[in-house]
């Protein structure tokens, strides 16, 4: 592939880049030692970063009919024949609303200190709107007063995918009564559970449930819309968002801290070279425009509606105001990297797609690119001006197999941490603001429409019998939390 570009266009570049990222000159590994820590051949984290590990409601809990939860549309789409590998459902997946203290247990004796859970909505309104269910909330009432007894801090995603199928049989996230009905949950479960729980997370993955939900038809509810309606689904996730963090600060104790969870596509030079670092930081924006971007910034890029045309969303100015309504952190789920070239364009830049010989973990879509773990963050904080950001998710899936004496050696998940974390540790270093980390995930899931055959935990899971059985790749994670550092 030519990477050549003409002086004029990559002086066009950088002028497109200013204010946006500095360019260093070199990377911090290119200049050599930057600690007497790397001569030892350990990467040190600061002392207070926050180790953890995360796991979604409907993947783990299990319990879909009990103490009065209502259906989601990940009950519909997993009972839908054909919709998911081998019928999987979610039915039982971890039992964790019945093992949860076992669960914690693990987490205790890992050393984590912290854990992302998610609330599962209709067990809270389990027709999406209405009274609450006391039961509901009750289970995460014992969850975080367990967890705080573990000393292990919790924090809440409201919302990971679940929505309640009622909202759905009404026009789902396509009606901004869905958002209004978000809101009202989001304040009601922040006020109850802040006074012990110091973080909250809007939504996970708005790009993933969007995109993979209403446009591919893969995930739940298993709509194949047309670009139109797309883009207003996923503005009207972007404005429910907004509207749930100003739930939340009406609602929620002083103090309380607010976020989301949200799977960036995470730009990454493919080259580490002045231009192509620039090109990254303006495919930042764009690569993000429809989430990321109009959340940070209160509006959406030129090129995006240029591009969208007549299918761009409608949207008023004071809906773009509650959009940019104030985060106190950035969670960032950083699994792949997609890699940006330079080039002369009206953008200025390229994505570079992987050969069908690029190394992938064994979800397919899964590409092994630790830098992303290095730019992602640091180009984030440049590009908006975070200030706190946690790495919400990071994993990846496996071939676990026990072996005759039950043992799991995923020694293919402990190269892929190693390495990712040793390139989070290059931007910790740098002075990137990355506060903790959360790895995907404590246990094997359900892993949605892939049903039970990805593995993703560093705890095996036998699903016929609940066992739990700590991995190799738990013991690595335990020894990086024991040491603060990565080897």
């Amino acid at each position: 592939m030519n990477f050549r570009i003409s002086r004029r266009a990559f002086t066009r570049i950088l002028g497109m880049a200013a204010g946006v990222v500095s360019l260093p000159g070199l990377s911090a590994a290119a200049a050599g030692p930057a600690n007497p820590e790397r001569d030892s051949g350990r990467h040190h984290f600061p002392e207070d970063f926050l180790w953890g590990s995360a796991t979604a409601s409907y993947q783990v809990e299990g319990a879909a009919q009990e103490d009065g939860r209502g259906p989601s549309i990940w009950d519909t789409f997993s009972h839908t024949p054909g919709k998911t590998a081998n019928g999987d459902t979610g039915d039982v997946a971890d039992d964790y609303y019945h093992r949860y203290k076992q669960d914690i247990a693990l987490m205790k004796e890992l050393g984590l200190k912290s854990f992302r859970f998610s609330v599962a909505w209709p067990r809270i309104f389990p027709t999406g709107t209405g009274a609450p269910n006391p039961k509901g909330l009750d289970f995460y009432d014992r969850v975080v007063d367990e967890l705080l007894k573990a000393d292990i801090q919790p924090f809440c995603t409201l919302y990971h995918w679940d929505l309640p199928q009622s909202l759905q049989d009404q026009g789902g996230w396509e009606s901004p009564e869905t958002a209004r009905a978000f809101a009202e949950y989001a304040g009601y479960i922040s006020g109850k559970l802040s006074d012990r729980v110091q973080h909250f997370m809007t939504m996970n993955e708005m790009h993933s449930f969007v995109e993979i939900g209403y446009k591919d038809g893969r995930h739940a509810p298993g709509l194949m819309l047309d670009a139109g309606r797309v883009a207003q689904i996923s503005h009207n996730v972007v404005w429910a968002h907004g509207l749930g963090v100003q739930a939340i600060r009406a609602h929620a104790k002083a103090g309380t801290k607010i976020g989301l969870a949200e799977n960036v596509q995470a730009t990454t030079p493919v080259i580490e070279t002045p231009e192509h670092i620039a090109a990254a930081a303006i495919a930042m924006r764009e690569q993000n425009a429809m989430y990321m971007t109009v959340i940070q910034e209160g509006r959406y890029t030129d090129a995006y509606l240029k591009r969208l045309g007549t299918a761009a969303p409608k949207f008023t100015a004071e809906e773009l105001k509650t959009i940019a309504s104030p985060l106190d952190f950035t969670g960032l789920n950083v699994y792949t990297a997609a890699y940006v070239r330079v080039d002369d364009s009206e953008l200025g830049y390229a994505m570079v797609h992987p050969p069908s010989s690029y190394p992938h973990m064994l979800s397919p879509w899964l590409t092994i690119g630790p830098e992303a773990l290095y730019w992602a963050p640091k180009l984030v904080a440049q590009v908006w001006k975070v200030k706190d950001i946690f790495i919400t998710e990071n994993g990846c899936s496996s071939a676990d197999v026990p072996d005759a004496q039950g043992t799991i050696l995923d020694t293919d998940r402990v190269m892929y941490l190693r390495n990712y974390l040793t390139h989070l540790q290059r931007a910790v270093e740098e002075g990137v603001p990355v506060k903790g980390y959360f790895l995907w995930s404590l246990l094997d899931n359900y892993e949605w429409a892939d049903g039970y055959d990805k593995r993703f935990g560093i705890t095996y899971v036998d699903f016929k019998t609940q066992k739990r059985t700590p991995k190799l790749s738990a013991a690595f994670y335990k020894d990086v939390i024991a040491q603060n550092a990565v080897v």
